[in-house]
């Protein structure tokens, strides 16, 4: 299935995810850097992103659970507000009260792949509505590699500090970024939102939520059992994988800089390579599991990742470690879309937001505690452990997953038959 061929609004929420990414990629390349920058020490990096975290998790439930019995447009264009008022904010001021309340709110930093934030459930129940069950996995894979693209422009974009601060001390070498170097990123922020608003807008909606509540009177109560029970599984089986996630993730530019004591000059080129090979490696993925089935999929590529999160720490030279992180993330998170797509085959439409904001919470949850953890240990010398720790969890993950979703490798099949039970 080619991007041409999607239903328009389809093709308007793949894009609006696009532009939403360039500014994510941008900043979680820098953030943290500037954070550095200002003063801010492992610890206190960590802990503002936990607190991001914690916050996006609580609303994101709320969010998804208000959008199936709501319309969903009304709830992105919110989202799009909130962090275009907060990337103007933290353009115009560096005072840590803002920063620190903007990161919270906007989620700046975590890097989430074009996804709206707490409010990524309403957005993944809105593009399962004129897609196919059986063509999910193809699409949501797409989806989320136009987010990886604009990641990777997105990262590329993050080398601007240094520009600007070469401009600001008149070309000296070997001098600091200055902090203030790192603000006109938010514009760039601002900027892709102004987008994002007109995009969004200008989309067209078929959830009727009371035609959901009335349907939702007279179902089965074995069918809503069923449904329940996967819904379960997912959040236990999520918890594994957003502490992995938690613990490598987020200050992994923090921990190339001071690992080998690179800048943005080197770390950016790198992330955006990173981006743009796993956003290949999520198209690749999806077609991979339209064959072999989603949970095969998910299953054999995440191993090779967790390998491979054990070898990153290991290397002495940041090329080597710049290797091993590049095809990491190209197999573990390539891996993104089939898994979205197989959250909202578990359930029916009028569902489909509690299932995603399950999802969304069951990972943000125990991932938000990962960066106080993982920001401590690196200020306190311990380089590997997060890695190690990170690596049993993912696992755990990977050997009840497999087991969990056995039944449920291709199902879009089973959703297109309109058959929920086992």
């Amino acid at each position: 299935m080619k991007f041409k061929d999607l239903h328009p609004t389809t093709k308007r929420l793949i894009l609006a995810r696009t532009f939403r990414s360039i500014g994510q990629g941008a900043l979680v390349v820098d953030l943290t850097l500037y954070l550095h920058a200002l003063g801010w020490n492992g610890f206190h990096i960590g802990a503002v992103l936990s607190a991001a975290g914690l916050f996006g998790a609580a609303l994101s439930l709320l969010v998804g659970i208000a959008s199936d019995r709501m319309r969903r447009r009304p709830f992105l264009i919110i989202y799009e507000c909130i962090i275009l008022v907060c990337s103007i904010i933290a353009l115009l001021t560096s005072q840590s009260i803002f920063l620190i309340t903007i990161i919270i709110i906007a989620g700046f930093g975590r890097g989430a792949n074009g996804a709206a934030g707490p409010f990524s459930p309403v957005e993944q129940a809105w593009l399962a509505e004129e897609v196919k069950p059986q063509r999910r996995g193809t699409v949501y894979s797409m989806n989320t590699a136009f987010g990886f693209f604009g990641m990777a422009f997105g990262a590329l974009l993050a080398m601007l500090p240094e520009f600007i601060n070469s401009a600001m001390t008149k070309g000296q070498e070997g001098g600091a970024i200055q902090p203030m170097a790192y603000r006109p990123l938010f514009l760039i922020v601002a900027v892709a939102t102004v987008v994002n608003l007109i995009i969004i807008y200008n989309a067209t909606e078929r959830h009727n939520s009371r035609k959901d509540k009335s349907i939702r009177m007279n179902i089965e109560k074995a069918i809503v059992h069923q449904e329940n029970k996967m819904l379960t599984g997912l959040v236990i089986l999520n918890s594994f994988n957003g502490i992995a996630i938690g613990l490598t993730g987020p200050l992994i530019s923090y921990w190339f800089a001071i690992r080998f004591g690179v800048g943005p000059s080197s770390i950016a080129p790198m992330m955006a390579l990173t981006f743009f090979i796993t956003g290949i490696s999520s198209v690749l993925t999806g077609k991979f599991s339209e064959r072999i089935g989603i949970v095969k999929s998910v299953v054999w590529t995440r191993f090779i990742g967790l390998i491979l999160l054990l070898l990153l720490p290991f290397t002495p030279y940041f090329w080597l470690a710049s290797v091993f992180y590049i095809l990491r993330s190209a197999f573990n998170r390539g891996s993104v879309g089939a898994r979205q797509a197989l959250t909202v085959g578990l359930v029916r439409d009028e569902r489909r937001g509690l299932a995603t904001s399950l999802n969304a919470m069951s990972m943000q949850l125990p991932q938000s505690l990962g960066p106080t953890i993982s920001g401590l240990l690196f200020s306190a010398g311990e380089l590997q452990l997060p890695f190690y720790v990170g690596a049993i969890f993912q696992g755990v993950y990977l050997v009840l997953y497999s087991r969990f979703f056995r039944y449920q490798n291709k199902p879009g099949e089973e959703e297109a038959r309109g058959n929920f039970l086992k």
